[in-house]
């Protein structure tokens, strides 16, 4: 995984505007051994994951960065009566870092138990916006035809997306 860090560190370097890594072959869909395989997989990219965040920041490219690290969903608190974990639509983790983020900020909290988000809660096309904003677009201008109609990834005028600006080292421009 180290490796594949650092050919995406030097992407970046050169240029390329959007660089995705892929965990090991594993994943982390870990509906079963849940355990073992989250503790090979972590071991794997914790270290690698921290070492490209820290390398941009040293480089001076994590201002101009964005750094998402995320899964397809939340996971459940509990097991599948296995030794796995099903997927939670009620609560979502990931880890954002540069390109205008506050670092360090910790946003939204759980329930004790882990279930459902209580605070601060984001939504899927508030979270678009947001990371549309980092990227330089305007998600309320940002639209392609289909069908016939104007469509755009966040729908502010049904979904009422709004950047999620406590996130963000400056607020947008009004």
């Amino acid at each position: 995984m180290a490796s594949v860090v650092l050919m995406a560190r030097r992407l970046i370097e050169s240029g390329v505007r959007f660089v995705q890594i892929m965990p090991p072959l594993e994943g982390w869909d870990h509906h079963s051994q849940l355990h073992e395989n989250l503790t090979k997989v972590c071991a794997a990219t914790d270290r690698p994951a921290a070492a490209l965040i820290q390398d941009l920041k040293n480089r001076g490219l994590l201002d101009s960065t964005l750094v998402m690290w995320t899964g397809e969903f939340g996971r459940l608190p509990t097991t599948e009566n296995t030794n796995g974990r099903d997927h939670n639509r009620n609560a979502f983790s990931l880890v954002m870092a540069g390109a205008g983020l506050k670092a360090g900020y910790v946003h939204g909290a759980t329930d004790d138990f882990g279930y459902k988000s209580i605070e601060k809660r984001v939504s899927v096309p508030a979270l678009h916006a947001t990371i549309l904003h980092l990227l330089g677009l305007d998600h309320e201008r940002l639209k392609y035809l289909y069908h016939g109609r104007n469509e755009t990834l966040t729908d502010p005028a049904v979904s009422g997306a709004k950047i999620v600006s406590e996130l963000l080292e400056s607020p947008p421009a009004a």
